[in-house]
């Protein structure tokens, strides 16, 4: 089997498992295995297509960090809809006391806060924190 073809079925092979991590990074590397096979075609020998594949390599993936797609966006737990299914729910608060409430939700009684910027007013509001057990509520 020729060089090229080898480079060729690993970069096939690294974008099917790319499909199933949900990253890009060994989507970068088989970029890399793809650089290496047209090395391969030029007639450059096992040494050269091994350093084509893996600067293209260190390249793309270095490019990739730096890209929006490579920075992980961390959101604290408590303000995160995703690890507390609670925010974003909307409660009722009847009356205001220095910026606290007692209100029924999800048929207990918790404690609310005003969010940074927020009028006491009666209302609905929604739920943006959720901090031991108090819900942290803006408009």
């Amino acid at each position: 089997m020729a060089d090229w073809m080898m480079w060729a079925i690993g970069a096939g092979v690294l974008v099917g498992l790319e499909l199933f991590s949900g990253t890009f990074y060994l989507l970068m590397i088989a970029i890399g295995f793809g650089a290496g096979a047209l090395t391969a075609l030029a007639r450059v020998d096992m040494p050269g297509q091994l350093l084509v594949a893996a600067l293209v390599a260190a390249v793309g993936t270095m490019l990739l960090r730096r890209s929006r797609f490579g920075k992980t966006v961390r959101t604290r737990a408590e303000a995160n809809p995703d690890v507390n299914l609670d925010i974003g729910q909307s409660v009722n608060v009847a009356a205001w006391q220095d910026g606290t409430a007692r209100v029924m939700y999800r048929g207990a009684m918790w404690d609310v806060e005003l969010a940074p910027g927020e009028a006491a007013a009666p209302g609905v509001f929604r739920i943006r924190e959720v901090r031991g057990s108090r819900l942290i509520v803006g408009v």
